[in-house]
C-alpha cells in the first residue's frame, strides 16, 4: 500500500487502517493531527475525494501549463507544489489573487478563480506524491568558515592595510573595525567604477559577492586601533569643526550607522585625501560634497588630525551562523529537514534550488512580506541564501497524512 496525503474525515475503522499504514511505512510519511472543525483557511485540509477530483479538473484548466498535472516544476523559477501543505497552497493562491505578489503570471492565472476552486486545486496538488531530489545528487559541500575565508582573502591586502587591518602606511586606510555593510558597499563601488582608484579596482575585480562579504566580516571582527601613522594638523581646532560631522559619524568619530564609516583612529592622510576627493567631485556624494565645500586645506588637516587621535571602537557584529545552525532554526517551523507537518507552513524538502534562493532573497529584501520570515532572513548573507537553498533542495521529501480528531 502506497501511503498518500489524506484529508478526508477518518472514521473509527479508517483510524486503525491509517495507524497500521503509518507503522508500516513511517520512514516514508508523517502524521499530523488537525481539529475536526475547519476554519476558512484550513478548508483544503478537509477536502474529500470528490473535491480533490474537482481540483484535478481545475488544475488541468488553470495550472498544468506551468506546474504540470504532477505538480513538479519543470522550468527555472517554477516551484514544486506536489505534496505541498494544503492550507499553505490555498493561502498562497489567495495572496496571488489579492495582488499581494504584484502583477505576474500567477496572479493573472488565479484572478477569476472562485474560492471553492482554489481550495479544491490546493487539495489536489497536496494529495500528490512530492518531488524528490535528482537521483545521485550529493549533499551540498559544507562552505568554508567565512571568517577564515576572509582571512585568507585578506593576504593580498596586508601590504597596504596592515596584517590585521591597522595601517602603518600614510594615505592608506585602516580596515579593522569597519562595519561590514559599509566595507562591502565600498568594495562594490570600486568594482563597479563608482569609486575611481585604479589599484583598488584591479584588486577587487575578481571578487564575487561572497568573497567581498567574507573580507568585510573578517575585518569587522578584527580589533581596531589608531593608525600607526603621523597626523599633521591641529587636533584641538579639528574638534570644534567636527561638531558638524557628529550627526553622521558620531561625536568622536564612532558611527552608529552601517551606512556611515567610523573615522576614529583612521589614518589622517587618508582622511584628508578623502575630504579633498569629495570637495573636487572625484568621489561622488552630494551630502559630503556640501559638508566639505567650505573647508580650506588647513581645516581639512585639522579635522583629519582630530579623528586620527580618537579611540576607535569595534562595531557590534557577531560571527554568522553556520548552515547547520541556520537549518536548525528553519526546521523549527518547516519541520525536520524541511518536512513540515503543519498544513499552514510550506515544506522545503526537495524544492527547486533556484526557487528557494529567489524566495529567500525576496524575503531578505522585503519584496515578500512576512514578519516571521523578515526577522529570520534580514540577517542572511548571499552565501547563507545559497547554502540553505542547496541544502533543502537535496533533502528527501516525505508525504503527510493528516489525522482528523474530534474537537474537545
Amino acid at each position: 500500500m502506497r501511503l498518500r496525503h489524506s484529508n478526508a474525515l477518518l472514521l473509527s475503522g479508517a483510524f486503525a487502517a491509517a495507524a497500521l499504514a503509518l507503522a508500516a511505512q513511517g520512514a516514508l510519511a508523517q502524521a499530523a493531527r488537525v481539529e475536526a472543525t475547519p476554519s476558512d483557511d484550513m478548508r483544503a485540509v478537509y477536502a474529500n475525494a470528490p473535491e480533490v477530483a474537482e481540483g484535478k479538473r481545475v488544475a488541468q484548466a488553470q495550472c498544468a501549463a506551468c506546474h504540470g498535472m504532477n505538480g513538479i516544476g519543470a522550468a527555472k523559477g517554477i516551484p514544486n507544489i506536489a505534496g505541498q501543505r494544503p492550507a499553505y497552497l490555498y493561502r498562497e493562491l489567495q495572496v496571488y489573487q489579492s495582488g499581494g505578489r504584484g502583477e505576474n503570471p500567477m496572479s493573472n492565472a488565479v484572478k477569476y478563480l472562485r474560492t471553492d476552486a482554489m481550495y479544491k486545486v490546493a487539495a489536489y496538488y497536496a494529495s500528490l506524491d512530492p518531488a524528490q531530489p535528482a537521483a545521485g545528487r550529493k549533499p551540498a559541500p559544507p562552505r568554508p568558515d567565512p571568517v577564515q575565508a576572509g582571512k585568507s582573502a585578506s593576504a593580498g591586502c596586508a601590504d597596504c592595510h596592515g596584517a590585521s587591518g591597522v595601517t602603518e602606511t600614510g594615505g592608506t586606510p585602516s580596515l579593522a573595525g569597519l562595519h561590514p555593510k559599509y566595507f562591502a558597499s565600498t568594495l562594490h563601488a570600486y568594482k563597479s567604477g563608482a569609486r575611481k582608484e585604479d589599484v583598488m579596482a584591479d584588486q577587487v575585480k575578481s571578487l564575487g559577492g561572497t568573497a567581498i562579504d567574507d573580507l568585510a566580516l573578517y575585518y569587522a571582527l578584527q580589533k581596531p586601533a589608531r593608525a600607526k601613522t603621523p597626523a599633521a594638523g591641529d587636533a584641538a581646532a579639528g574638534k570644534a569643526a567636527a561638531k558638524a560631522c557628529a550627526g553622521c559619524h558620531g561625536d568622536t568619530g564612532v558611527s552608529t550607522s552601517p551606512a556611515n564609516p567610523s573615522l576614529a583612529g583612521q589614518d589622517a592622510e587618508y582622511l584628508a585625501a578623502a575630504m579633498h576627493a569629495y570637495k573636487d567631485g572625484s568621489r561622488a556624494d552630494d551630502a559630503m560634497k556640501k559638508e566639505v565645500a567650505s573647508l580650506d586645506d588647513a581645516a581639512i588637516r585639522n579635522l583629519a588630525a582630530f579623528y586620527a587621535g580618537q579611540e576607535p571602537q569595534a562595531p557590534r557584529i557577531q560571527k554568522p551562523l553556520t548552515t547547520a545552525q541556520w537549518v536548525e532554526r528553519c526546521d523549527r517551523c518547516h519541520g525536520l529537514n524541511g518536512n513540515s507537518t503543519d498544513p499552514k507552513i510550506p515544506a522545503l524538502a526537495a524544492q527547486r534550488e533556484d526557487y528557494l534562493a529567489r524566495v529567500l532573497e525576496a524575503y531578505r529584501k522585503g519584496e515578500r512580506k512576512s514578519p516571521e520570515m523578515a526577522a529570520m532572513s534580514a540577517v542572511l548573507g548571499e552565501a547563507d541564501v545559497e547554502n540553505l537553498a542547496a541544502y533543502y533542495s537535496r533533502q528527501k521529501a516525505r508525504a503527510v497524512v493528516y489525522v482528523v480528531v474530534p474537537p474537545k
